[in-house]
This record gives C-alpha cells, structure tokens and sequence, in this order.
C-alpha cells in the first residue's frame, strides 16, 4: 500500500506536487489494459477509516478536492466515526470545501454514528455561512443527533447568536419552538434551546428566542430554564429571565421550585444573590394593566397604558 500511503501524507500535508503526480498515474492507468498496471486506490483507507478525501476536507484545500474528485474518489466515504469528508469541513468551516462537495454530490443529511449531520456540526462551532449553505442544500435543522440535540440545540448551548438567528429563520424550526407537549413536562424533551442557553449564561441568545417566540415556562422533568440559570449559578441570566415575566413558582418533576433547587445543591457566591433574586420574585405578582389609567391630581401617580405590565410587590409570610 506503498502509494496509497504516500497519497494520504501527501494530502494531510498539503503537497500538491506529490499528489497532482501519484494522481496523474490514475488517469494514466485508465487508457491501460486492465491487469498491465496496479492501480492506486484512490479510497485507500488508514486504520481509522481516513481516506485522502477526508484530509482534504478537513484541511480545506480545495485544489487537493478538486483533484480527488476528479479522480473519482468516493464522495461520502465514512471513517470509524460514521464521519464523512463533508462533516470535517462542515466542522472546520471550510465553506470552498463545503460547496465542492455539496456539488459533487454529497448527502447533507447524511449522519455519522453519534447521529451528527453537517449542520450539527457548523452550528456548534458557529460556521454562518456554512450552515446557510447546508440549509440551502436542503438540511434539515430539525433532526436530532443521538444526545437528543438539534442544530438551534447547540447553537444556543454554544452562543453562536449569527447561527441561531439563521436557523430560527427556517419555517421548519417553528415546531421546535412551539413544543410537542405543551406544558405537561413528561412529554417535554430533556431539553431545550432556551434551557441550554440560560444554563451557559447566553444572554443575547435567550433575547433572540424569548423574540421568536419560545414559551417562556416551558418545563422539561428538570424545571424551566430559571432552575436550570439558577442551578449553574448564572446570576444576569436569572435576572433577565424574572424580568421577562418567568413563573418563578413552577416546580419540577421533584416538587423543586428554582429557589428549592438553589438552596438544596449550591453554596457559591452567586447562589446568594440568586437567592435573593429569587425570594424577592417569590414574594411579588405580575399584573397587566387592563384600561388606561391615569391620574392629573397626583403628579407621583403611577399612569398606565391598556396592556402595560407592572410588578406588584406583596408581604411574605413571616411564619408570626
């Protein structure tokens, strides 16, 4: 497998000479009498399924796809990880390499063993234009890899806020959004966009969904994205989200409210005042303003507008 070895250095390390020649032998070998010449396996795999294609790939040198592709070499080949040629450069954000093997014919939903697909790929890693070309070649941003993920999933786990943003364009992904279980937390998935985002501390990301649209209370068997913002001790995110209006009473499938959780498994800094946070939102209501109201006799009267929404603070019980 002398050759073939060669060919794979040669592309892993970008030698275009060596390549363009050991490659040139193949198109030499075809005006051949079959059997006067051993031929270079231009599929020639090393022990973990990698072939000169997915160096290529992975490197993002187009002359060398260029040259591979021409040489008829097998476009969705897999290694061990299920992982075709157009995962690494998905991965990589190689958006030339991207559009080479999209146009060669390469299956764009294709996934590897862990269930990723392309576009699982350059959303975690935040490839814009790489993930506007797969949705352009028809990916499907609603498919979920094998830990229950889609690509918005971990765009939002990951504050790629370009990437969520584009795939919240998408049609398909409005059923994401809306849930198929409603409020009944033992139909809800493990979880969702907005819940990894307040467990990373994304804000910006959780703005652009509370935009779009997301149910705010929605519950997975863990609680809302508040438990999962107050767990992880995300202080500015557990703020943003009571200011949003979040139900700071719903509990979990344990009978844990956000504050439950907080004072049962947290001792940080931050968990103090997310305990405060928290108490404070437990002691108040929000209310929204049904008709105008407005009062000219008293200058430090609070005016409202139809639809206005205001905090109303109460006494907690002090157990007197």
């Amino acid at each position: 497998m002398g050759k073939e070895q060669d060919l794979l250095v040669a592309v892993k390390t970008g030698d275009l000479l060596l390549a363009h020649k050991l490659l040139s032998k193949v198109k030499c070998n075809k005006t051949k009498l079959l059997g006067s010449t051993k031929r270079l396996n231009i599929n020639y795999q090393d022990s973990d399924g990698f072939s000169a294609l997915h160096h290529a790939a992975l490197t993002g040198t187009t002359e060398l796809l260029c040259l591979l592709l021409e040489a008829q070499a097998t476009v969705d080949i897999k290694d061990i990880n299920g992982m075709r040629p157009l995962h690494y450069a998905a991965w990589q954000g190689k958006a030339d390499s991207v559009l080479l093997l999209l146009r060669a014919g390469a299956s764009v939903n294709s996934t590897s063993n862990d269930g990723q697909m392309p576009l699982h790929l350059s959303a975690q890693y935040g490839h814009h234009e790489v993930s506007e070309m797969l949705l352009q070649h028809q990916s499907n941003p609603c498919l979920m890899n094998k830990g229950k993920k889609t690509p918005l999933d971990l765009a939002c786990e990951f504050g790629r806020l370009k990437v969520a943003q584009l795939l919240l364009s998408s049609n398909m992904v409005a059923a994401l959004l809306e849930g198929e279980g409603g409020h009944d937390i033992m139909d809800s998935p493990s979880t969702t966009p907005l819940h990894l985002a307040a467990r990373n501390g994304h804000k910006d990301v959780i703005k652009l969904l509370l935009k779009a649209g997301i149910d705010i209370n929605r519950g997975t068997k863990a609680g809302t994205c508040l438990h999962e913002a107050a767990l992880y001790g995300k202080t500015e995110v557990v703020r943003l989200l009571l200011d949003a209006g979040i139900n700071v009473n719903v509990r979990n499938t344990y009978n844990q409210t956000a504050l439950d959780m907080v004072n049962q498994f947290t001792t940080s800094t931050a968990s103090r005042e997310i305990k405060q946070l928290l108490r404070e939102a437990s002691c108040s209501l929000q209310v929204r303003a049904v008709k105008d109201y407005w009062n000219l006799h008293d200058p430090t009267a609070l005016n409202l507008r139809a639809g206005d929404v205001v905090m109303v603070l109460f006494l907690c019980a002090l157990g007197l």
